[in-house]
This record gives structure tokens, sequence and C-alpha cells, in this order.
């Protein structure tokens, strides 16, 4: 490790203690020359998630955007925004599981879909509203008889 302050490339750790809820560690270092101390972080190298779009363009995957549309499914729902982060990260490590560096929105949607489900039907007619595009009341009404069949009314 590189000194900022004189170049020297010679330091030592005094300190190591993880960061970011144990994705990284903090180390104190001492410059062997100049004898300054400054911090670094380490953490591990994640690989590119891409999505391959409907329009075949790619993008780099982004948790915040699967989160804005699922809080825009939720609005006026009784569901927390920690219900919607955990739904994020349980897609999020299950698309990072599958070694794969490119991945179809579509699976994404339906991944984010199943998740949402069992935590509220309402916000996951919204969100697949957006995601499948329904054209039209008939797209929607077989979603809604879809529902329906797999979760009779009492």
């Amino acid at each position: 490790m590189k000194c900022p302050y004189c170049d020297y490339a010679g330091t030592k750790v005094l300190d190591s203690r993880p960061a970011n809820e144990n994705k990284s560690i903090r180390r104190r270092r001492e410059c062997e020359k100049c004898t300054r101390r400054f911090t670094t972080f380490e953490m591990v190298e994640e690989t590119p998630l891409i999505v391959i779009k409907k329009d075949g363009s790619r993008e780099e995957f982004s948790r915040d955007k699967i989160l804005r549309g699922l809080i825009r499914a939720c609005e006026k729902r009784p569901v927390s925004v920690d219900q919607l982060e955990i739904i994020v990260s349980e897609a999020e490590k299950e698309l990072r599981t599958t070694a794969q560096a490119e991945v179809e929105s579509r699976e994404i949607g339906e991944l984010v879909m199943s998740q949402l489900y069992p935590v509220d039907e309402v916000a996951y007619v919204r969100f697949a509203s957006v995601y499948r595009q329904f054209k039209d009341i008939d797209m929607f009404m077989k979603e809604l008889n879809s529902l329906l069949n797999k979760h009779p009314m009492n």
C-alpha cells in the first residue's frame, strides 16, 4: 500500500476491523517512512451484473431502480420499506448466486413479483401491471382471475 502523503510503498497495519455490516474491512495503517497514519478499506470486488432489457439494450443492475418501483407499487399499502429492502436483497442474492454476468429484465421482474406476492397482493398486481405492461382491461382481468383462482375468496 502506497502512503498518500509521501508515496512510499511500505506501510504497516496497526488495526483491522469489520466495516459496512461485515462487507468490508477497515484498516488503520502507518507509513514506515514518514510515520503518518491513514485509513484504508478493503472489500470484495463484485463483478457487475448486467441487465438485458426488453429492447435488447444492456445496463448495470440497480437495486435502487427496483426499490423505487416497489415503493410506487406499495403506495398507501401496509408494507414497510424494510420489507421492500428484504425483497430487493433476496432477489439480488438469488441473481448473484447464479454466477451469470447477464440476466434478462424479465427474470428480475418475475423474481421480484414472486417475493412481493406473499407480502401484499394489491402491490403485486400494481407491480405486475407496470412490469407486464398490461395493454388493456382484459390483460388486467386475466391477472386478477389468475390470482383469484390461486386463492379463492371465502
